[in-house]
C-alpha cells in the first residue's frame, strides 16, 4: 500500500463517557472499541493512526485537538461516527468549519459498531475501571 494515502497522518477521536452509561450507549463508553473503529477505517484507506484523543466536550479550538496539526503529524481527524463526534466536542459544526479553516480533513469512519453482549460490557466495565498508566488527559 506503499502510495499516496500511506503518507496521511491520522488523528482518531473518541469521546470519553462516564461508565454509568455502559448499560445504555456501551459503545460510546468503549474508547478502546472506538479507537479499533477508526484504525480499521484508516488501514482500509491506507493511512496511519498517529494519535488517539479521548475527550469530551472539547473547545473546536482546544489545543489538545490542534498540537498534532499545526504544521505537525495530523492532517485528517477521524470519528468512528457522528455520535462519537458530537459528545466529544461542544460543537461539531465549529470543529468542522476549524478543520477547513486549517485545511484538515475531518471523516467519519461510519462502520458496524460492535456487539455488546453482557460479558462484553463487563470487559469494558473492568478495563475502565482500573487505572491507565501513562494516560496523559487526551
Amino acid at each position: 500500500m506503499g502510495g499516496v494515502g500511506a503518507d496521511v497522518r491520522v488523528a482518531a477521536i473518541a469521546s470519553l463517557t462516564p461508565l454509568e452509561e455502559l448499560d445504555g450507549d456501551p459503545f460510546l463508553v468503549d474508547t478502546r472499541s472506538q479507537h479499533a473503529m477508526c484504525a480499521r477505517w484508516a488501514a482500509d484507506q491506507g493511512y496511519v493512526v498517529t494519535r488517539q484523543l479521548r475527550v469530551y466536550g472539547l473547545r473546536p479550538d482546544h489545543h489538545a485537538l490542534w498540537a498534532g496539526a499545526d504544521g505537525g503529524p495530523t492532517e485528517l481527524f477521524v470519528a468512528p461516527n457522528d455520535r462519537v463526534l458530537a459528545r466529544a466536542l461542544v460543537s461539531v459544526p465549529d470543529f468542522a468549519a476549524e478543520c477547513e479553516r486549517r485545511g484538515v480533513r475531518l471523516e467519519l469512519a461510519g462502520l458496524e459498531e460492535p456487539v455488546y453482549t453482557a460479558r462484553a460490557k463487563a470487559g469494558v466495565h473492568r478495563r475502565l475501571s482500573m487505572p491507565t498508566a501513562g494516560y496523559d488527559g487526551c
